[in-house]
């Protein structure tokens, strides 16, 4: 309790924002810088605002520690102050962002530590296409707002050491030198903890050490893509094959991709589905040949390798059922919760499917059968068309789920697949008939592919965009710049989920 005929401090406490998100450790960052300064003598004060729910904000920890002396009460802030703080530890990197458009970083004043891994919002995960912010932006920004930035990947050192990003931002603190502390000092705050020990100072003294280095990351606006080289060999007589095929007749130029798509529709089927895709895209080089292709790098063979095996690999609940009952799957959800040997883990999935996707997975004269009745059809789909909640690590539903995945072998002869054929070779048909006269917008017409993905209602949804888009064709087929709008015409599909920009877009190529 402060005395009112105590002398007030004059004295200028450190003071330090925290942003950080649900399940980062954000309330134990601050619980420690505050039992840190404390066991040394100092006096702190922490608060925290929460942010609101779903990604759309997280919470800030405000703490302001500070020398105590005798006989002078500190003045301390419940918040912190744009252009007044020294230390800004953003647990995100679009979190640092927002910290400079808060205006508390800046340059005459603050050490800014940041972990440069992502945790998308909604708003980036709710777009049809790349909405995922432009992390360059945020370091250009944050690089000249701040005095001092250390950026460098933490949840990565976090992961690996068992535990939560909170003790690699201790341990960067720690290694920033802006509180006047030791290392020894820093761990002795952790180990005072009494859980999770071990794994939460591993992590501090990397995170620690890295700091030290003064050695930040370099983040890039795109994704780092890898392709698998093509190997001599993949180790059994038919993939051995499947290699053998791609090394000796098609260009190298689209090695990287065709190994990449066979091994999809291999995945997704068998290796006779394979030879079939190869055989395809055997067709489709010749004609690239034939029309200059190689002069062009056989752009229009590589782009189908893509968006050929995308489509033919296509996400049915066949599919589904079998990604979901993996042992890979229950691996990796097991590895990220960090479960124990001894300890059971359940996934609870959501499903809701329709009666489009029942009669998909039928034999293509009985799917028909019902979908002609409308009826029948609307009495089943009243049947099976509600959410449910399916625990896939139980007996009942893992069988449910693998009986329904061992349909693959009859995919073939499925509804589902016999339209999702007739409309591949309706889309490749579009862009070979303007090979030879508008290769570009061929081109294009491939890449339009991208907009047909998911199943249920987000096949709908891109399916609908996909013909919206291709409606423009007959306006481009004769302009030299076809395929530019054609491309501007996918980008705008992908922007939102409504087809608004998409509208626009389509009502300035009626006025060409």
């Amino acid at each position: 309790m402060v005395r009112f005929d105590a002398q007030l401090s004059t004295d200028k406490p450190i003071s330090i924002a925290i942003l950080a998100m649900g399940g980062q450790g954000g309330g134990v960052l601050a619980d420690w810088v505050v039992a840190l300064a404390e066991s040394q003598g100092w006096m702190a004060q922490s608060t925290s605002v929460p942010g609101v729910a779903q990604r759309t904000g997280a919470t800030i920890y405000y703490v302001e520690v500070m020398r105590a002396r005798e006989g002078a009460e500190p003045i301390l802030s419940l918040m912190p102050t744009p252009g007044d703080v020294d230390l800004v530890i953003a647990a995100e990197l679009m979190e640092a962002g927002r910290s400079v458009l808060r205006g508390l970083v800046t340059p005459d004043k603050t050490t800014l530590i940041a972990s440069t891994h992502r945790s998308f919002a909604i708003v980036e995960k709710e777009r049809p296409g790349d909405g995922i912010g432009n992390p360059t932006v945020v370091i250009d920004a944050t690089d000249f707002a701040a005095k001092r930035t250390i950026a460098f990947d933490m949840e990565a050192i976090a992961v690996k050491s068992g535990t939560v990003v909170s003790s690699s931002l201790f341990g960067a603190l720690a290694g920033s030198d802006v509180l006047p502390f030791t290392k020894e000092m820093f761990e002795a705050t952790i180990r005072a903890g009494g859980k999770g020990i071990e794994s939460s100072v591993k992590a501090f003294s990397a995170a620690y050490d890295r700091a030290k280095a003064k050695s930040n990351d370099k983040v890039s606006a795109l994704p780092t893509k890898r392709f698998d080289a093509l190997p001599e060999k993949a180790g059994h007589p038919k993939l051995d094959r499947l290699v053998s095929r791609i090394r000796s007749e098609f260009p190298e130029e689209a090695h990287a991709l065709l190994f990449a798509g066979a091994k999809k529709v291999t995945d997704f089927q068998d290796t006779d589905y394979a030879e079939d895709y190869l055989d395809r895209m055997l067709r489709l080089l010749a004609l690239d040949r034939k029309v200059g292709g190689e002069e062009r790098g056989f752009t229009f063979t590589v782009q189908a390798a893509k968006y050929l095996a995308n489509a033919m690999a296509y996400d049915d609940v066949i599919r589904v059922a079998d990604l979901k009952v993996r042992e890979s799957r229950f691996e990796r959800v097991r590895k990220e919760v960090g479960a124990k040997a001894d300890q059971i883990v359940y996934m609870t999935e959501y499903m809701h499917p329709r009666m489009e996707e029942i009669c998909g997975t039928m034999p293509k004269a009985m799917g028909l059968f019902i979908e002609n009745r409308p009826k029948l059809f609307a009495r089943l789909d009243k049947m099976v068309n509600k959410g449910r909640r399916v625990q896939t690590g139980t007996v009942f539903w893992f069988l449910g789920l693998y009986m329904v995945s061992a349909l693959r072998g009859r995919r073939r002869g499925t509804l589902r697949h016999a339209r999702e054929m007739q409309h591949l070779d309706a889309w490749l048909k579009q862009a070979t008939d303007l090979a030879s006269t508008n290769y570009p917008l061929a081109v294009e017409i491939l890449n339009c592919r991208r907009l047909v993905k998911g199943y249920s209602d987000t096949h709908s949804r891109g399916l609908s965009k996909f013909d919206r888009v291709m409606s423009a064709l007959p306006l481009l087929a004769a302009r030299e710049d076809g395929g530019d709008w054609m491309k501007r015409l996918r980008q705008a599909a992908l922007l939102d989920e409504d087809g608004v920009a998409l509208d626009g877009a389509l009502k300035t190529i009626a006025t060409l």
